[in-house]
C-alpha cells in the first residue's frame, strides 16, 4: 500500500486483520468493503459528490456511454508505464475508470483516492485488487515523488500535489470536457445554453506531449439523460423550472467530447 499516515505522514505496517498503523500509534482501520478513511481534519457532514449523484452515476456509466474514454486512458496508461510501475487514479468517483484502467494493466499498482467516503465505498466494491482511501486531493496522504502515473478525470486539480508525488520524468495524464461537451443536454434544458470554457492547457512544470480529442454522440432514454444529469457540477446549479424540463425529455441524442492531455514532468 502507498498510502502513508495522514497525521504524522509516517509509512504504515499493515496487520493480519488489515488495520494500518505507524510508528507513532495512529492507526487506521481497514473498512468492510477494503479501503481506508484517511481523511483527517475535515468537519463534519457529506465530502464530495452525494449518494444520489454516484448511483446515477454509476448507472449512467455502466452503459459504457464513457466507454471511449475509459479505453483511452487504459491504453495510455499502458503506454506509459511497466510492470510494476506505480499509477494514481486522483479522485477516483465511484471508480468505472479505476477498474478499466487496472483490468487493461494488471502488471502496475493501482492506487486510488476520493474526497468522498460513499464514492470510494462503490469504487472499492469493484475493484477489489486496487488500493483505496478516502482523502483529499489538495493534502494526498502518500510519500514524495511515489507514483510514476497520476491520471485525473473531471476531477479539481491540485497541481501542487501531482508535483509532490510524481516521479522526476513522471506522466500526468488529465482528461477534461472540450467546450461543446453535452451541449444537446443543455440546450434540452436552459432557455440560453453555453458551451464549457476552455481550460489553461498548459501546467507550470510539465511538458505537454499528447492531446487526444474523442469526439462521438450517442443515444439515450429519458432515465439515461436524468441520470447523465444528476452525475454532472448542473445538477448543482439548475433551477428548478429549468430540471422540470428532464421529465419532458423522453430521447435525446447528445455529443460527447472529451480532451485528454498527456504531460511530462519537467
Amino acid at each position: 500500500m502507498k498510502f502513508i499516515c495522514p497525521i504524522c505522514a509516517s509509512s504504515f505496517h499493515i496487520s493480519e486483520g488489515g488495520t494500518a498503523k505507524c510508528k507513532n500509534g495512529h492507526s487506521f482501520d481497514k473498512s468492510r468493503e477494503g479501503y481506508y478513511n484517511l481523511l483527517v481534519g475535515a468537519s463534519g457532514g457529506v465530502h464530495g459528490d452525494n449518494r444520489e449523484m454516484l448511483l446515477a452515476r454509476r448507472r449512467f456509466l455502466d452503459t459504457d456511454a464513457y466507454l471511449p474514454l475509459a479505453k483511452e486512458l487504459s491504453a495510455l496508461v499502458g503506454k506509459y508505464t511497466e510492470s510494476g510501475s506505480f499509477v494514481l487514479d486522483m479522485g477516483c468517483g465511484e471508480g468505472y475508470y479505476t477498474r478499466a484502467v487496472q483490468e487493461k494493466n494488471p502488471a502496475v499498482c493501482v492506487s486510488a483516492f476520493d474526497i468522498s467516503k460513499d464514492a470510494v465505498k462503490l469504487a472499492a466494491k469493484r475493484a477489489r485488487s486496487v488500493s483505496f482511501a478516502v482523502a483529499s486531493s489538495y493534502k494526498i496522504p502518500v510519500e514524495n515523488e511515489s507514483f510514476d502515473v497520476i491520471y485525473n478525470v473531471f476531477s479539481p486539480l491540485a497541481l501542487d500535489e501531482v508535483k509532490r508525488i510524481l516521479t522526476h520524468g513522471g506522466v500526468f495524464i488529465a482528461a477534461i470536457p472540450d467546450e461543446d461537451h453535452l451541449f444537446e443536454l443543455k440546450a434540452a434544458l436552459y432557455d440560453k445554453p453555453y458551451k464549457n470554457s476552455p481550460e489553461n492547457e498548459e501546467l507550470e512544470g510539465f511538458s505537454l506531449v499528447e492531446r487526444k480529442l474523442i469526439s462521438y454522440e450517442k443515444d439515450f432514454s429519458g432515465d439515461e439523460v436524468r441520470d447523465l444529469f444528476m452525475m454532472t457540477p448542473y445538477a448543482y446549479r439548475t433551477s428548478l423550472r429549468e430540471r422540470a424540463r428532464l421529465s419532458e425529455i423522453t430521447e435525446l441524442r447528445v455529443g460527447m467530447r472529451f480532451i485528454v492531455l498527456v504531460y511530462k514532468r519537467k
